[in-house]
């Protein structure tokens, strides 16, 4: 067997399983929108629920998705941008680092029914927060930590040493070495694990079934102590337990939070590009 007959071989093996992967997720998505789009109208998007849920729109729920998504970022983005700064920077290699590394590695694969659990535990019950958006921001902050901190050291480290040295040389300290010539180099990676925090954050029933949702509330959460409808549950619900609810609505809600998810992970992904263009290497 010559090289271009293995180059054939090799290319179509590669495109077949491209393929797949590729086209159940497009087949999905198109059952999705196919089914759901007749539901969409100004009133199922924004509008309250009525009569038990089965009229009105689910504006509540696409609004509290929204908040505890972005509460869980604003938790566990600082936190594990700064824990990935001190494991790469200042912490020595040795047993008990390599030790901790590797539990952060291992959370990521963690259910998220257990950090359900540990939510209503510790913010609950223990804290006495009872359900609300701060239990829920809470607990999925710490649920989307492990990815953020891997994937943000894994950017740290891929910046070249040499930016660290010729700061050194220039007699800059520790600190401004890792703002001004790391940081700004890392943040693409840092953006990255935001985006699969953000998916992940986006499209979870347990930690919020245990921590904050609840299925009809006509009405817009006041405070961070409020409960909230989500839309993972929101559909979870309707798809399981609610009989009369029309196929179009269940699919429209599904089609929704799509486009929520797609919409924040665009959002994060302009902002990783703009950022990537501004590196040297």
């Amino acid at each position: 067997m010559n090289v271009r007959t293995e180059q054939t071989i090799a290319v179509s093996v590669l495109f077949f399983c491209t393929v797949l992967v590729v086209l159940p997720v497009v087949i999905i998505l198109g059952i999705i929108v196919a089914k759901g789009v007749s539901a969409m109208s100004f009133e199922f998007l924004f509008e309250m629920p009525r009569n038990g849920m089965t009229a009105g729109g689910i504006f509540p729920a696409i609004l509290g998705t929204l908040y505890l998504v972005l509460g869980a970022v604003l938790f566990a983005v600082p936190l594990g941008v700064l824990s990935a700064i001190y494991l790469v920077e200042y912490s020595r290699e040795s047993r008990i680092s390599r030790l901790i590394k590797l539990a952060i590695v291992n959370l990521a694969g963690v259910p998220s029914v257990v950090y359900g659990l540990f939510g209503l535990g510790v913010f609950v019950v223990f804290l006495g927060f009872g359900a609300s958006i701060l239990s829920g921001s809470l607990t999925l902050g710490i649920m989307i930590l492990p990815v953020i901190i891997t994937a943000s050291r894994e950017a740290l480290e891929s910046v070249p040493r040499s930016f660290r040295v010729v700061s050194f040389s220039l007699g800059a300290s520790k600190w401004q070495t890792i703002r001004h010539s790391v940081l700004p180099h890392a943040i693409p990676g840092i953006l990255t694990g935001t985006i699969l925090g953000l998916g992940r954050a986006a499209g979870e029933t347990a930690p919020i079934l245990f921590t904050v949702a609840a299925f009809y509330l006509p009405t817009l959460p006041q405070s961070l102590f409020d409960q909230t409808m989500a839309l993972p549950y929101h559909l979870y619900v309707i798809s399981t337990q609610v009989p009369g609810i029309t196929e179009s609505v269940r699919f429209g809600t599904a089609m929704v939070l799509l486009m929520l998810v797609l919409f924040l992970n665009l959002a994060a992904i302009i902002l990783r590009y703009r950022f990537r263009k501004r590196k040297r290497w």
